[in-house]
């Protein structure tokens, strides 16, 4: 299977433009680490980690609630077809410059949510800059950040080039000065006393413009061997520094095949990726460093077809070993990583009947954290899986829109074989839904739940249809189906929008 396409755009974040191409399902794996993440290192301060705007196909404008409609099967094809350019959003998407700064401030714990909370971090993040001279200031900051300055010079020159990162004019200066990306790569991999941290933290804010990555690996086309070194020893306090850089480059495709041939360089007893997936689901793996951000890492590398390979084998059970973490309570950065990559495997059709197995049963662990409180019949809950039974009262539903509407499109994928369909059918998954449906207060992950919910209770496609992911739309249909779409969208948000209103008050009366 070929890669998939780059990511697609949102206002302001790490996703690049939707390009023309096939519209394949399968398309939807470009979602590298968008995860649906829109927060943290690959999270922009709009929630440039909330997915960029859904594609898939809409209910039709004034059409009933969608546990009632019953779409033809060509509208639940194309709605699985389109599921690609909803879902390409990565875990871990750009990120401005301000916004990186603020989060790493912040501790690179737990990325807060929202953005006013994500924007709150260095305060010197926004302070103004000379403009005279400002090449030639920069420039002298180099002999102070070589090996061998001294330490207390060497960490002040450090902070103000982590100052200049968190403007974008600060970032577009600091990418012309190739020796001075080479110091700062070498200072983020030393040891004490050299200023690793900030050092690393300014690589953070450069690597979430994408327009800087190819200048970053000119100047040190062993950075990503480098920082993955740093990112999987469980000695290194800078871990997760390291780690969010490589989930920052790793979003576009060159410095991703770089990461990846990084990771294939064999170990003894150990490949790479192995390394990976072990320090991310080992509790205190670093005991210095939460490394979540190796989450949003592994989504991004999800994209290549020999990561999937590897995440799929099922002699090696890396998937079960992840799925756990689809509830992981300490950080959403973590989860959304796992949620993108589990994503990412959906893509792998032939894997399906596996995943959906006994060896791995994925299915409760991508509906579990869409599950409320709610109290279904005797006969309903019969239908459910055994750990969607009876739930607590105080059960919460993923707190994150983005990485719920990520957990609905891996279901939706795992729906594109006629087999598939039937097992999310039989194990009561619409019931889940129906009740999401009603709750959910984001109106493109309801559009997402519709789409899945017309799947479910729609027609089976006509014969050699059944595959969604391998499912054609015509040009002029796709056209009016998206238009569709945007009208639906449209409705949604200004269904939003007067829901949250203040109702105008009776007679006329104004406040006081």
């Amino acid at each position: 299977m070929e890669e998939g396409p780059r990511n697609p755009s949102a206002t302001t974040g790490w996703l690049v433009p939707l390009g023309p191409g096939s519209h394949h399902m399968r398309r939807f794996l470009a979602g590298a680490s968008r995860a649906t993440l829109g927060r943290g290192v690959g999270l922009g301060a709009e929630h440039a980690v909330h997915n960029a705007q859904a594609l898939g196909v809409a209910p039709p404008p004034g059409a009933g609630p969608a546990s009632a409609r019953r779409p033809s099967p060509a509208r639940a094809e194309w709605a699985a077809s389109r599921l690609v350019a909803a879902a390409s959003v990565p875990l871990t998407g750009r990120v401005s410059g301000r916004v990186a700064a603020g989060v790493i401030r912040a501790g690179m714990g737990e990325a807060r949510t929202g953005a006013g909370a994500l924007a709150s971090g260095l305060a010197s993040a926004g302070s103004p800059m000379p403009e005279a001279g400002l090449e030639a200031e920069v420039a002298k900051l180099l002999p102070f950040l070589a090996p061998g300055a001294r330490a207390d010079l060497q960490a002040e020159a450090a902070r103000h080039v982590l100052e200049l990162t968190g403007s974008g004019p600060g970032r577009t200066l600091l990418a012309g000065q190739a020796a001075l990306l080479r110091a700062l790569v070498e200072l983020a991999a030393a040891p004490a006393p050299a200023p690793a941290r900030d050092a690393a933290r300014a690589l953070v804010n450069l690597a979430a413009e994408p327009g800087l990555h190819e200048p970053l690996l000119q100047a040190e086309p062993e950075l990503p061997a480098r920082l993955l070194g740093r990112a999987l020893d469980p000695q290194w306090p800078w871990a997760e520094e390291a780690a969010a850089v490589l989930a920052n480059l790793s979003r576009e495709p060159a410095p991703c095949a770089a990461l990846m041939a990084a990771l294939e360089v064999a170990e003894p007893g150990e490949s790479g990726l192995g390394r990976l997936v072990r320090a991310l689901c080992t509790p205190g793996y670093n005991a210095r460093a939460p490394l979540h951000y190796l989450g949003p890492m592994l989504s991004n590398l999800s994209q290549r077809p020999a990561a999937r390979a590897f995440l799929l084998d099922p002699d090696r059970c890396v998937v079960q070993r992840l799925l756990p973490l689809t509830q992981f309570p300490d950080s959403s950065v973590r989860r959304g990583g796992v949620v993108g990559t589990l994503r990412n495997c959906c893509f792998e059709h032939r894997h399906h009947e596996w995943l959906l197995g006994p060896e791995v049963d994925i299915l409760p662990f991508l509906l579990l954290p869409l599950a409320g409180p709610e109290d279904f019949s005797e006969e309903e809950m019969e239908r459910l899986p055994v750990d969607l039974q009876y739930l607590p009262p105080d059960k919460q539903r993923e707190p994150d829109a983005d990485i719920r509407k990520m957990l609905i499109e891996a279901i939706m994928l795992l729906t594109a074989t006629a087999p598939g369909r039937q097992q999310v059918r039989n194990q009561g998954a619409y019931l889940i839904l129906r009740e999401l449906h009603s709750w959910e207060p984001e109106p493109d992950v309801r559009v997402a739940c519709e789409k899945l919910i017309q799947v479910l209770i729609g027609d089976e496609p006509e014969q050699g249809m059944e595959n969604l992911l391998e499912v054609q739309v015509p040009e002029d249909v796709e056209q009016q189906l998206r238009r569709l779409d945007r009208q639906e969208q449209e409705r949604h948000t200004r269904e939003r929008s007067e829901e949250l209103a203040p109702e105008p008050r009776a007679g006329g009366a104004t406040p006081t």
